[in-house]
């Protein structure tokens, strides 16, 4: 399975592709809120651009140790797949995330989960981002 990286990150202008693309493709949103990245300075205009993305847990995956209805499900080579019929909704997984990758959104009330699928990569136009193999 491959996980996205971001492993490029001193080449990012912050032009936010990478999260408009997430939202649109993923939960038909064109809203940055929907998207499973995020990209965030680190001081101001001056500051330098960091990506918040799911770290593709292997071992210990915390959201999905505390989700109450097995709606999260660990993904072969780290990361986990979302089974929105069983989340109910509790928003456990997004404060159990290390790295506050999850976000929820309260009108699906679902939360928004990296699926690893890639698709922010190709719109990315200086590469900042990478699927790599996970496991």
């Amino acid at each position: 399975m491959k996980v996205l990286k971001a492993i490029g990150m001193n080449r990012c202008i912050g032009c936010l592709s990478c999260m408009i693309t997430c939202a649109t493709v993923n939960q038909s949103d064109h809203s940055i809120l929907k998207s499973a990245i995020s990209i965030k300075t680190t001081g101001g205009l001056s500051g330098k651009f960091v990506a918040i993305v799911c770290q593709a847990c292997k071992d210990d995956v915390p959201c999905a140790e505390v989700c109450p209805s097995g709606a999260l499900i660990k993904r072969p080579g780290g990361g986990v797949s979302l089974v929105k019929e069983k989340c109910v909704g509790c928003e456990r997984c997004v404060t159990a995330c290390t790295v506050d990758a999850i976000h929820f959104d309260y009108v699906s009330l679902l939360p928004i989960v990296c699926k690893h699928c890639g698709v922010c990569t190709r719109f990315c136009p200086h590469k900042c981002l990478q699927l790599t193999e996970g496991a």
